[in-house]
């Protein structure tokens, strides 16, 4: 019965229309009153959810993204990339891309990322010839990335869910898969503008290089600090948060002079808000899990799944086809809440790697922010571009295709993510 409570209580409270923290929270209870495993271990677990260190760098890196979203970074990275790919047909789109996946190498956030180059590019590529569906779609697309791209607050999560994977590791596991799934986007992008003729207005002189370099150095800086003073070990990921937002601070108020006081305040506010969210979810869920696991009901599922295939392939391939149809409802954070709870004994089942693992859940995870009908990274580029996101569906499905092309060699080849750990020492 406790364990019906669970999950039948949760898919109700879920089709009511609540929260997903309440949902799993509530559900989570239930099913502890009927076990009558103790209801004071229900505010134990909602502190234990959070009071965990690496969940310290979640709020920190949202501030960062912020800051450097505000400060104007986006634009002085664009013109530096324009400068190097220059004014062709379909060139504004790959500098598009470009600056997305640097974006994601500060901000760690899909939707933040979307939001800080969508805001500087779009009106750009519509002067030059570019359909503003097709700008949307190739910006979502190329902003799913920065939960790939370390730092990443994915990974952060993955690894309290799965302590297995430690965060330098999954970090570490990201870069190439990121990078892989970045240049997977400028095939189609390039193909169609090329087909379409978009980008032919791009006329204008390239950028002089040592110039825009000069302006983009303290933007591109950034992601170099983060990662290569956590593989120096002068800090923890958590540390390396604070770092990036006094660092994004100092930027943005001295060098490029677009951070007002105010503005400060904005983004101290906007960003404690996003991080309240994800953390009272993250503390909810926890009772959810622990509930789960102390009845051994995640376990019973997971077994049970294992048992009617028998086939490690087969159980792959629905798990991907599962989690891309997923993405396409909820985001990142409500996903891994929900299923790594069940998924982790069938990882261990197989014995799989869990630095791979996760990287190959956030892959699949990545795609469906772009991918209709709840796409949260299209959505923020179709409000910037003032359109529906309908009109986006015949563009944006190329980018999906292109994305899942990357995710079947990073399943089929676990050494594009395990590489690079295994070089530094961390797996």
């Amino acid at each position: 019965m406790a364990m019906t409570l669970l999950f039948l209580g949760f898919l109700v409270l879920m089709l009511l229309g609540s929260p997903l923290g309440v949902a799993l929270g509530l559900a989570g209870t239930l099913a502890i009153g009927e076990a009558g495993l103790g209801i004071l271990s229900v505010p134990t677990n909602v502190y234990a959810g959070i009071a965990k260190y690496p969940l310290l760098a979640i709020p920190v890196f949202i501030l960062a993204g912020l800051i450097f979203e505000r400060a104007g970074v986006a634009k002085q990275i664009v013109t530096f990339a324009s400068s190097i790919v220059g004014s062709k047909n379909g060139g504004l789109a790959v500098v598009a891309i470009l600056v997305c996946m640097v974006m994601g190498g500060i901000s760690g956030s899909g939707p933040a990322d979307a939001a800080a180059v969508a805001t500087v590019m779009i009106p750009s590529m519509r002067k030059a010839g570019y359909p503003s569906p097709f700008s949307a779609s190739v910006i979502a697309a190329a902003a799913a990335t920065a939960i790939l791209i370390p730092p990443s607050v994915a990974f952060i999560i993955y690894s309290v869910l799965v302590p297995q994977a430690s965060v330098p590791a999954l970090f570490a596991a990201g870069l190439f898969p990121g990078i892989l799934a970045g240049l997977s986007l400028v095939v189609p992008t390039v193909w169609l503008s090329r087909k379409h003729g978009f980008g032919l207005a791009d006329a204008g002189p390239r950028p002089p290089f040592w110039a825009s370099l000069k302006g983009a150095v303290w933007g591109l800086l950034a992601p170099v600090i983060i990662l290569g003073g956590l593989r120096a070990g002068i800090f923890t990921p958590t540390e390396a948060a604070v770092v990036a937002v006094f660092y994004g601070f100092a930027v943005g108020v001295f060098v490029y002079r677009t951070l007002t006081w105010r503005m400060v305040y904005d983004v101290l506010a906007e960003a404690a808000e996003m991080s309240a969210v994800v953390l009272l979810i993250i503390a909810l869920a926890s009772v959810f899990a622990w509930a789960g696991s102390t009845m051994g009901a995640f376990d019973r599922v997971a077994a049970a799944a294992v048992a009617a295939t028998g086939n490690e392939i087969t159980v792959l391939l629905l798990m991907n086809l599962a989690l891309l149809g997923l993405g396409m409802l909820l985001d990142a954070v409500s996903i891994f809440l929900i299923l790594l709870p069940l998924l982790t004994p069938i990882m261990t089942a197989f014995q799989w790697d869990p630095v791979w693992f996760g990287v190959m859940l956030t892959t699949n995870l990545a795609i469906g922010q772009f991918t209709p009908p709840m796409a949260v990274n299209l959505m923020v580029t179709t409000r910037v571009a003032g359109i529906s996101m309908e009109s986006t569906v015949r563009w944006v499905l190329w980018m999906v295709a292109a994305m899942v092309g990357a995710l079947a060699l990073i399943v089929a080849f676990p050494e594009i993510s395990l590489w690079l750990p295994r070089r530094l020492g961390y797996v």
